[in-house]
C-alpha cells in the first residue's frame, strides 16, 4: 500500500512549496519502480486554492474531511503567513491528524501555522531566514536555526525557505528508500542530493546599515566606505567628534550591537559585494576590507555566512572567471 504524502496549502500558498516536494516524491516513485508514495493536496476551503503567483492548484481533500491516513503531512507556507491567524477548526484537526501521522512538518513559513498547534512547543526547527525572527518572538520556545536547509526533530521535520523543500522531500526520500534511490532523483531532477552550505550564504540579514542617531550614521558610512581601516574605538570616536566611552556606549544603545561588532559586520558586507563582483581573489578581498590575512577573513566569513569566501565567490560571482 503507497504511503500517503499530504500537503496542507492555504489560499496565497508558495507554489514552490508545494509543487516542489510533490516532484521529489514522483520522481521517486519512478526511479523506485513502484508507486510508493500516494500525493494529495489538502485545502482547507472548497475550490481551487490561488497560489501567491496566482497559478490555481486543484485540492484532493478539504480539511476536516480526510478521512484516510496520512503518512506524512507538511504544511507549506505563504507570503505574510505569520499575520494569517487559522480556524480553531483548522487548528485543531492540523494537531490531531499530525499526532497521527507518522511523521510532520513544515515547509518556508509553513512554521508559522504549524506552529499554532502547539506541536513545535519546545523544539528544534527551522524557517525562512527572513522571518526566523518573527517565529521566534511570536513562539519564544522554539530553538530556530536559521542558517540549517531542513531539520529533523522526532518526528518533526522543518525547511527552510521555498526551495528548501525540495531539500527536505530528498531527504524524506533518502529515508524511506535508501541512498541510491534519492541520488537518482537528485540526479533527474538536476539538483544537489545534499546542497554544500546553508540558507545564511542567501541572507542579506546581518548587513551592516546605518542606524541610530546622525553622527552615529555619519561613522558608520565611513566605516563601510572605508573597511580597510583599522577602526578602533578610539578612531571611531575621534571622528564623530566625542569621548571613546561616550562614543562606546551610546553606539550599543542606539545601534543594538557594539562598534567592533558593527565594524565586522560591514566588513563581511563589503567581502560579499567584491566576492560577488568576482573580480578580486579571497586574498584581495581579505587585504580590501581591513583583515591581516586571508585565514582571518576565512574565519570570519565562515562564522557569518555559513560558507568559505572562495566558496561564495564560485556559487555567486556574476562576472567570468
Amino acid at each position: 500500500m503507497s504511503r500517503i504524502i499530504a500537503i496542507f496549502a492555504l489560499p496565497g500558498v508558495q507554489l514552490l512549496d508545494v509543487s516542489g516536494p510533490l516532484d521529489v516524491f514522483a520522481q521517486a516513485n519512478i526511479e523506485a519502480r513502484k508507486e510508493f508514495y500516494a500525493l494529495r493536496i489538502i485545502s482547507c476551503e472548497s475550490g481551487p486554492i490561488r497560489s501567491s503567483s496566482g497559478a490555481r492548484l486543484l485540492a484532493d481533500w478539504v480539511a476536516p474531511d480526510v478521512d484516510e491516513r496520512i503518512d506524512t503531512l507538511l504544511v507549506a507556507g505563504a507570503p505574510g503567513a505569520g499575520q494569517v491567524t487559522l480556524s480553531t477548526g483548522i487548528v485543531a484537526w492540523l494537531r490531531s491528524t499530525a499526532l497521527r501521522s507518522r511523521r510532520y512538518g513544515s515547509i518556508c513559513t509553513g512554521a508559522f501555522f504549524l506552529a499554532s498547534t502547539g506541536l513545535l512547543d519546545g523544539r528544534h526547527v527551522t524557517t525562512h531566514w527572513a522571518v526566523a525572527e518573527a517565529l521566534a518572538e511570536a513562539h519564544p520556545s522554539l530553538t530556530i536555526d536559521e542558517d540549517a536547509l531542513y531539520v529533523r526533530d522526532g518526528k518533526l521535520r522543518t525547511a527552510a525557505g521555498v526551495t528548501a523543500g525540495l531539500d527536505l522531500a530528498l531527504a524524506l526520500v533518502e529515508e524511506d528508500l535508501g541512498r541510491d534511490v534519492a541520488r537518482r532523483v537528485a540526479a533527474q531532477l538536476v539538483m544537489f542530493f545534499k546542497r554544500p552550505g546553508g540558507q545564511l550564504q542567501f541572507s542579506q540579514k546581518g548587513e551592516a546599515r546605518p542606524a541610530g542617531r546622525s553622527v552615529l550614521q555619519e561613522v558608520q558610512r565611513w566605516v563601510a566606505a572605508n573597511p580597510e581601516l583599522d577602526h578602533n574605538v578610539a578612531d571611531l570616536a575621534r571622528h564623530a567628534g566625542i569621548s571613546p566611552r561616550h562614543f562606546a556606549r551610546l553606539f550599543h544603545a542606539e545601534v543594538g550591537m557594539t562598534p567592533a561588532a558593527w565594524v565586522e559586520a560591514a566588513r563581511i558586507s563589503a567581502a560579499r559585494k567584491l566576492l560577488e563582483n568576482g573580480h578580486d581573489t579571497p586574498k584581495q578581498v581579505a587585504a580590501k576590507c581591513g583583515y591581516t590575512s586571508v585565514d582571518t577573513l576565512r574565519r570570519t566569513f565562515s562564522k557569518h555566512v555559513g560558507v568559505t569566501p572562495a566558496e561564495y565567490r564560485k556559487r555567486h560571482a556574476s562576472a567570468p572567471e
